[in-house]
């Protein structure tokens, strides 16, 4: 009897955790944020506190042994995004802006890392790190980067950064070795009075976002010390692709009221889907475990793309996030292809960050008497039948000085005038990027 006992218990334990799991997930979206650096002023390497990660850990994290991002930080650097597109809203609302608040937020993070006193403090608010210690923001990185790089079939990402740093400048040690152990960072000493600098920053850019990101970088000025350069590449497959067959040209309604043909993709099917009186939205998931997704959310007929953009915060979108139901419908989405670029220096400085441009800069920790003077984004994107394609490039300058519902019709979702795109690592809830599409070309 102990033995058939035990031979029941041994059975139970293989069938509880001997499980094979599925893939890793599939991360889609393509960022590359280049940041130059040259010159500000002085201060000491800061909190040591090692991060908690909050995130609870899957049966696959456990046995990979793969490192849990703190969810405090993912979850700053979506607030983060938020804020920082609602300020890019104000500027390009009658444009297609598509951006990637992950990239941008990666790359201030190892930037964030030479700052000190107040610099630090007003970048730590813009960036929603209050109250984070910097071990916990690197940690936090580290280990997302860590997570999302993980492929599976039907799904590229690609993640990488560099420092290229001006020969003979003195950088402080402990800011390189930070950026080298948390961002796995290439730093490289040049030149910067040779004409082929720009060209080697560029070539590396280009190679890593497959050619999507050019000439990030246009001269390179005689006070320019550093650029610092996260760049994320992605390319994923939808888990179940359009029909070409189906597509067809359309009408498409601008906010003008003006009426475009355009060439329009239709799928039915099931799909997480969300409805209210201000619009219909829908999840569409990329490889084969769905671990990534694009939401598109339509506003009704009766509102507009820019009543829904005010709408958007932390808040509401946790609160999206969770109304999602599986639903039979379909969905009419245009085919789109963009290339969009902006200084977001104006949008940073609004954000709290101003102090950063300014001689009053604190970059200490990064070496003498160092300020940011730009930030340039530069994004790509396309979405077909088969999948969507992103790359994104921020160069900053710093000078010196669910269940389905039965009951209901199958819902139809025309995506026929302006709406708002997200694409999202359903596992973590980082943001990767968003976009406003108001003429898809």
């Amino acid at each position: 009897m102990k033995q058939k006992i035990g031979h029941t218990w041994e059975n139970f334990l293989q069938r509880r955790y001997g499980v094979r799991l599925g893939r890793r997930y599939a991360l889609a979206a393509a960022g590359i944020v280049l940041m130059g650096v040259l010159g500000c002023s002085s201060v000491t390497d800061n909190q040591s506190a090692v991060a908690q990660p909050s995130l609870p850990a899957s049966e696959s994290q456990i046995k990979s042994k793969k490192p849990v991002p703190d969810a405090k930080v993912v979850a700053a650097s979506n607030r983060f995004g938020w804020k920082l597109f609602a300020e890019i809203w104000k500027k390009d609302s009658k444009k297609n802006i598509f951006v990637s608040p992950s990239s941008v937020a990666i790359a201030l993070a190892m930037t964030y890392n030479g700052a000190s006193g107040t610099t630090q403090q007003a970048m730590g608010k813009a960036l929603e790190l209050q109250g984070i210690s910097l071990n916990q923001v690197n940690n936090a990185y580290s280990a997302l980067t860590s997570l999302l790089e993980n492929p599976e079939e039907k799904v590229q990402l690609k993640i990488a950064n560099s420092l290229w740093a001006k020969k003979d400048f003195a950088f402080k040690s402990g800011f390189l070795q930070r950026n080298r152990d948390f961002y796995q960072a290439k730093i490289t000493n040049l030149d910067f009075q040779d004409s082929r600098s720009a060209g080697k920053i560029n070539q590396w850019v280009e190679e890593k976002t497959q050619g999507k990101i050019k000439n990030i970088v246009d001269t390179i000025p005689a006070n320019q010390v550093l650029f610092l350069i996260n760049a994320i590449y992605f390319k994923g497959n939808w888990t179940q692709e359009f029909d070409k067959k189906q597509t067809a040209n359309h009408p498409f309604f601008l906010a003008s009221g003006k009426q475009q043909q355009h060439s329009m993709m239709s799928q039915s099917g099931d799909f997480r889907y969300y409805e209210n009186q201000q619009f219909q939205s829908v999840s569409l998931p990329y490889g084969k475990d769905g671990k990534i997704s694009m939401y598109i959310f339509l506003p009704k007929r009766n509102t507009n793309l820019n009543n829904f953009v005010k709408t958007l915060n932390a808040g509401n979108w946790d609160k999206w996030m969770t109304s999602f139901t599986k639903r039979e419908g379909l969905v009419r989405l245009p085919k789109f292809k963009i290339n969009y670029e902006i200084q977001l220096k104006p949008a940073l400085a609004a954000l709290g960050m101003g102090e950063a441009f300014t001689d009053k800069a604190n970059f200490s920790a990064m070496g003498k008497n160092l300020a940011i003077s730009q930030v340039k984004h530069k994004t790509f994107v396309e979405v077909n039948e088969e999948g969507t394609e992103a790359a994104a490039a921020t160069s900053v300058g710093i000078v010196a000085t669910s269940a389905r519902v039965p009951a209901e019709q199958p819902f139809r979702m025309i995506v026929d005038r302006p709406f708002f795109t997200a694409i999202r690592d359903n596992q973590t809830g980082s943001i990767l990027f968003m976009g406003a599409i108001a003429e898809p070309k």
